[in-house]
This record gives structure tokens, sequence and C-alpha cells, in this order.
């Protein structure tokens, strides 16, 4: 059994989809702009927690899950970067290895001399790190390598829905949707 389709409805289809392809040619055009030109400044950094190689992991963890964070930035003793201990070492180097966290200092399960980013950084280089290195969790530096802020993959995702709040805002019937102070994993 065959169709048919009502007069005209080819021709509305072909402007409505006409329409849709001007302004996702916009869409990318502004993201393309945004990525290359924004800084990782404007991902509104957070503060980082700074701890020192000594401190245990029980004590680091108690500090990320207080504050809501997925890492804690390790300083040496002259304030500078000299680790990072995130959620996947709390997962692969602390349980995966049964460590104990009370008896185990960052430094022996830290990320020694992570890679860092500066606020003049560009938001394009810490979505190729992000996407190529793996990385869901990047610290910022100074130009002595003191830890200045830190970014996170959420922080990226925040910025993009800023780019795109119509996209956003505009979801369509039946898209289930979370209490946004709701916090879960992830």
């Amino acid at each position: 059994m065959l169709l048919a389709i009502p007069p005209g409805r080819g021709q509305a289809m072909s402007e409505f989809e006409d329409e849709y392809s001007e302004s996702l040619d916009s869409d990318f055009r502004k993201l393309e702009g945004a990525l290359l030109n924004d800084t990782v400044r404007l991902l509104e950094p957070g503060e980082p927690i700074l701890l020192t190689g000594d401190t245990t992991v029980e004590d680091a963890i108690g500090r990320m899950v207080a504050e809501h964070r997925a890492a804690v930035v390790v300083v040496d003793a002259d304030g500078r970067l000299s680790g990072i201990f995130t959620e996947r070492d709390v997962l692969i180097r602390m349980l995966g290895e049964g460590r104990d966290p009370a008896r185990t200092p960052l430094a022996e399960v830290m990320t020694p001399n992570p890679e860092a980013l500066t606020y003049q950084d560009r938001i394009c280089f810490a979505v190729n790190r992000m996407s190529t290195a793996g990385f869901r969790t990047i610290p910022l530096v100074d130009d002595d390598r003191h830890p200045i802020g830190i970014i996170t993959v959420n922080d990226v995702v925040k910025w993009l829905a800023e780019i795109f709040p119509e996209a956003i805002l505009n979801l369509r019937p039946g898209d289930r949707l979370k209490h946004p102070l709701q916090v879960d994993a992830g």
C-alpha cells in the first residue's frame, strides 16, 4: 500500500529543511568562532582544592566529597603544581589496587606533573586535551606553575549550553528531565 503525500507537502518540507539547514550552519559557525577564539577563562574555572603530597587519600576524598569536586590539586612546598588526584584515581589506583585510604599519601597515587593550562589557552585546546588525552579535569596555572583554577568537562558543557540556549531550553516533549540540584555520579 502506498501512502499519498498531500499536495504541497513536499515543498513545505523542503522549505523547513532549508531554514533548518541555515540555522544549523549559523550555529556551527558560531560554535567554531567561540571554540577558536574564547579562552578557558570563560569557562568560569573553579578554585582548586590545594593539598600536599603527604595528605592522606582519605582526607583528600573527604574534601572532594564535601566540596562536590572531581579532583584535588597537589602542590609542592613552593605551592607549585606537582600532581592531581581525581575520581578516576580513587577507582583505579585505590580501590583497584586495594590500598588503605587512611594510610596512603597522595604522592603515591596522584598523577604526577599533570598537563596544565592557563587562562589564556583557548577552549578548543582544552577540548582537544580532554578528548585526545582523556582528561576530565585540567588544572590551570600561572606563569610560575602555581595552581589558580581548575576546569572540568562539566564546565565545557555549561559553556556550550550558554552558546545554544534555544536548543537546550526547547527540548522536545517526552525528554526525561532531572532536577537541576539533584547530584549523581558522572
